[in-house]
């Protein structure tokens, strides 16, 4: 299993390759959204000699937007980094479903549709077909309010969309939705992992907090500050390819990052987890 977080990049892959060992990861995110094929190369060259995984390439748009102009570029969007992350052999190329409303990310009342799902299984079918990746996976994030919103759903559009190169991203922060399955997320893990296991290719680290005051506030919060089992979560990951990545994110500070790092070793450690 590899830990990896975001690396400021300024045009110099040695120096960010460096910079990304320095701070103990050994895996990344791919630094550039429009980087050249001598780009491409140079990067993953860094990153080979470094020992770096280059985990993900981002792909944030709605696919689903009710604006036809905003649904067609972000289609597009979606078309480039999965390319470009064929070109660089990441892991996985990954982007959230989309959203039927105005806010690409937002809850609509229309998501969670037969509907909907129909159009997510037809979104994906074309970006895969358009580029026809042979090196990486493009991959769904889930989402507390829209598909795929569990692994059963997530099993379900992996046989819907039947395509060899659709995997599956994990964030199981964003699966923690309600009381029930904040003080049940270790089950959530387990079942997640046992059903998701062998077509994961990359997995986001955050933490979740429940609040007190009614009704219901979940809030995201660095690693360490919340209730996931980590522990859990590092044993699950730790059963699959050795390869596996594990990527801190949405931390505002590097001091952040820091802290967040420190505590993922710590239960590793505690575990008998092993970080290449």
């Amino acid at each position: 299993m590899r830990l990896g977080g975001p690396v400021a990049y300024a045009g110099d892959p040695e120096a960010w390759a460096a910079e990304a060992r320095r701070r103990g990861y050994s895996a990344v995110y791919f630094p550039s959204a429009d980087a050249d094929d001598s780009a491409v190369a140079a990067i993953v060259k860094s990153a080979e000699a470094a020992g770096l995984v280059i985990a993900e390439v981002g792909a944030w748009g709605n696919p689903l937007s009710p604006d036809e102009a905003v649904r067609s570029a972000a289609l597009e969007k979606c078309r480039a980094q999965l390319a470009l992350a064929d070109r660089a052999g990441a892991r996985c190329c990954v982007n959230i479903a989309g959203s039927r409303g105005v806010k690409w990310d937002g809850p609509h009342a229309d998501d969670l549709t037969e509907a909907t799902f129909d159009l997510v299984v037809e979104s994906v079918r074309s970006i895969l077909d358009a580029v026809k990746p042979t090196r990486t996976f493009y991959t769904l994030e889930p989402m507390p309010w829209m598909y795929p919103d569990s692994a059963e759903s997530y099993l379900r559009l992996l046989r819907a969309v039947g395509r060899k190169q659709f995997g599956v991203h994990l964030d199981l922060v964003n699966l923690v939705c309600s009381p029930q399955l904040y003080f049940g997320n270790a089950a959530l893990i387990r079942d997640c992992f046992a059903k998701l296991g062998p077509h994961v290719r990359s997995c986001h680290a955050k933490d979740i907090l429940l609040g007190g005051e009614l009704t219901v506030h979940l809030s995201e919060v660095r690693p360490g500050l919340g209730a996931l089992d980590y522990a859990v979560l590092l044993q699950e990951l730790d059963r699959l390819e050795p390869d596996m990545p594990l990527m801190l994110e949405h931390l505002k500070t590097d001091e952040e990052y820091r802290l967040a790092a420190d505590y993922v070793r710590s239960v590793a450690r505690r575990t008998g987890v092993q970080f290449r």
